[in-house]
């Protein structure tokens, strides 16, 4: 999927994965530590870390189709090599929704895990969404920066 009617797909798709990504992060983190989050929103949570996952790679190929299209330019090189990195985190993120997601399974079956285990997997939740946050924000400004170069986004 490199373009769709006449437009790359990648800036399209870079903005699913822009909004989405850090969303299922925030959700993710609310419902590991705040069991009345989990409870409302745990529907939410893999699905959305899974449309993450799906979105990635095909992203990343629309991606490296227009990197294709202008050739070697260090700064889209740049912004492709960090690209490619999102399928990692986007892994992580869909591991710890559904690391959530059993927390929650369990609590409904009046078989709770342990406290510390609830705990453990909070702490990574915390880590894996702030580090995939940054990340996107990182691949973001690279291809902005691609794009726009670093003269159009210093302040005037």
């Amino acid at each position: 999927m490199t373009t769709f009617d006449g437009l790359p797909t990648h800036p399209l798709l870079v903005h699913v994965i822009v909004v989405l990504t850090p969303l299922t992060a925030v959700l993710a983190i609310a419902c590991a530590l705040w069991p009345a989050a989990r409870r409302r929103f745990i529907w939410l949570l893999l699905p959305f870390a899974l449309i993450v996952l799906v979105l990635t790679p095909i992203t990343t190929n629309a991606g490296e189709w227009l990197e294709d299209q202008f050739g070697e330019v260090p700064a889209i090189e740049t912004h492709a090599d960090l690209g490619e990195t999102m399928i990692y985190f986007a892994l992580a993120l869909t591991l710890v929704a559904a690391a959530v997601t059993a927390v929650h399974y369990f609590e409904q079956r009046a078989k709770p895990l342990k406290p510390a285990v609830v705990w453990a997997i909070a702490a990574v939740t915390i880590v894996v969404a702030i580090a995939t946050c940054v990340q996107v924000y990182r691949i973001g400004d690279s291809g902005a920066r691609a794009v726009w170069g670093t003269t159009a986004l210093a302040e005037p």
